[in-house]
This record gives C-alpha cells, sequence and structure tokens, in this order.
C-alpha cells in the first residue's frame, strides 16, 4: 500500500480533492497538520532533553572521542 500525501492550497481544492477520492472509492483521512504537526509524545521528549540540558543532567564528549 502506498500513502499519498495531498496538500490543497485552499479549501476548494481540499473538497475537490475529497470529492474526486469519494467518487472512486478511495478511502482518505484528513488529517489537520497545522493544529499539531509533530507527535505530542516526541515533542515532550524533546522538551524534557532541554530542560534536563538546562538543569546539569547531560554528559559532554569531545569531539574526538564521539567515535571510540
Amino acid at each position: 500500500m502506498t500513502v499519498l500525501a495531498v496538500t490543497p492550497k485552499n479549501k476548494r481544492e481540499l473538497l475537490m480533492v475529497e470529492k474526486f477520492l469519494e467518487a472512486f472509492n478511495v478511502k482518505f483521512e484528513p488529517i489537520e497538520m497545522e493544529d499539531k504537526p509533530y507527535n505530542p509524545e516526541f515533542v515532550a521528549k524533546i522538551l524534557q532533553g532541554d530542560e534536563d540540558f538546562k538543569n546539569g543532567k547531560s554528559i559532554k564528549i569531545a569531539l574526538e572521542d564521539l567515535w571510540k
């Protein structure tokens, strides 16, 4: 199965795409990307990492030791 990402420029284009898919009995699921472009669990991990770094809960590795 292949997933297609379609980005209509406006509501009229969105309506036209939806009608087209319905006419061909193609299953689709609208997802609002403006509201939540990232997975909330992922965002929480990133924010927690930033907070840990600010609180000194991090490890510094010298660049020359990175691949050891």
